[in-house]
């Protein structure tokens, strides 16, 4: 199986930015820009692992950006974003991946189809990029006048992510360490590497200087027409030993407890899938691993607020979400106005916003007998169309 890795630079400095944070911890829509980034990668069914390489004073503002998330451990970039790469690259050779794509950190709204063309041409390319046709006249200028038009035939305007062989790319990139090049694709020419071009989308911006971040938010707004999605979500615990259940966020007194790998909150599973659903973004498994030994035990918490984030990331929000609990025990009414808020809470949304129901079967089925608590959930999304 052919297995591929991202790695995500956020390194730089960002002069041209300007203001009091490196331009990818800037907040977009509330949440860092190298967050966005982040999410659209670990989204994408096809990719592995992802890993940030940041600047080594930037620590604590990259672990703020991404509480929570299923990544790789950042590694230290180096003087220049070239440098920053190869050493990247060099940190996943112990392990290393089939593919990978590399990604700037500040382009935040790069969609799950241009990452799915870069990874399908690379079954017959050695490398992919993803780029805009120029569609400008383009003017040569001197002394701050024209002094010729330039043929824009041909010509595209290169965007990341980039993707390549493994072995090739981290070859190529210690072949030309001693050289300046501007991107990744530029240092794979040099190694007589061939090089696909697949075609980006207009949103997929990089944050260099503040008008353009203004200009993502105005795009995270609603720049775009959106369009409904929907999606459902079903998920199942059976009691086993234990003094409390945890649903909804919530730690409820009980004379058994919920068998799961995290803490078996049935009901925040069942949302999160639903959200995952309406992103078709595969399901809770594919995110967070249940063989995974580091979500033993896990707030759930962590699951819904990473689907929740990953909603931003595609330029979109949450409407509204509908969880019913079904179960003989507990009683779920005495609790759920303080579910509400919880799951309000964990989704940014407004109380009203949020329903939740409770019904048994009538004594029918394993639920009826009362041996364990199930859950089915519907999540209705706003996303920009196309996304």
């Amino acid at each position: 199986m052919t297995t591929a890795a991202a790695l995500i630079v956020a390194a730089g400095r960002g002069q041209r930015f300007g203001g009091a944070l490196p331009k990818q911890y800037a907040k977009l829509g509330g949440v860092p820009v190298l967050r966005h980034s982040l999410v659209a990668f670990l989204a994408h069914p096809q990719i592995g692992r992802v890993r940030a390489v940041i600047h080594p004073d930037d620590r604590d503002l990259y672990d703020e950006a991404a509480e929570g998330l299923p990544l790789d451990a950042p590694v230290p970039g180096g003087d220049s974003r070239q440098h920053s790469v190869r050493l990247g690259l060099e940190s996943l050779e112990q392990d290393a991946p089939d593919l990978v794509l590399i990604h700037d950190g500040a382009r935040p709204f790069i969609s799950q189809q241009a990452i799915g063309r870069v990874l399908g041409a690379l079954q017959h390319a050695a490398g992919a990029i993803v780029a805009q046709p120029v569609v400008d006249t383009l003017k040569r200028g001197l002394d701050g006048c024209v002094a010729g038009t330039q043929d824009r035939d041909g010509l595209w305007r290169a965007q990341t992510p980039q993707g390549f062989r493994y072995d090739d790319i981290a070859a190529a990139h210690r072949a030309v360490a001693d050289r300046a090049l501007t991107d990744d694709a530029a240092v794979a020419e040099l190694a007589g590497l061939s090089l696909a071009l697949v075609e980006g989308g207009q949103e997929n911006i990089k944050v260099t200087t503040q008008e353009d971040l203004e200009g993502a938010e105005r795009w995270l707004r609603g720049g775009l027409s959106l369009e409904t999605r929907v999606g459902q979500g079903f998920d199942v615990h059976v009691f086993g030993p234990g003094d409390h259940v945890t649903l909804c966020g919530l730690r409820l007194d009980h004379s058994a407890g919920l068998v799961g790998h995290s803490d078996a909150d049935v009901g925040l599973h069942a949302l999160t899938d639903a959200i995952l659903g309406a992103l078709s973004a595969g399901d809770i498994g594919s995110h967070f691993p249940p063989d995974d030994p580091q979500w033993k035990g896990a707030d759930s918490a962590v699951f819904i607020s990473h689907a929740r984030d990953m909603v931003a990331a595609r330029g979109g929000h949450i409407r509204h979400v509908d969880l019913t609990l079904i179960c003989e025990r507990p009683k779920i009414g005495p609790h759920r106005a303080a579910m509400i808020t919880r799951v309000a809470s964990l989704l940014d949304l407004p109380e009203e916003r949020v329903s939740i129901k409770a019904t048994t079967t009538e004594k029918l089925g394993f639920l009826g007998r009362g041996e364990g608590i199930a859950a089915q959930a519907m999540a209705t999304l706003a996303l920009p169309a196309g996304s």
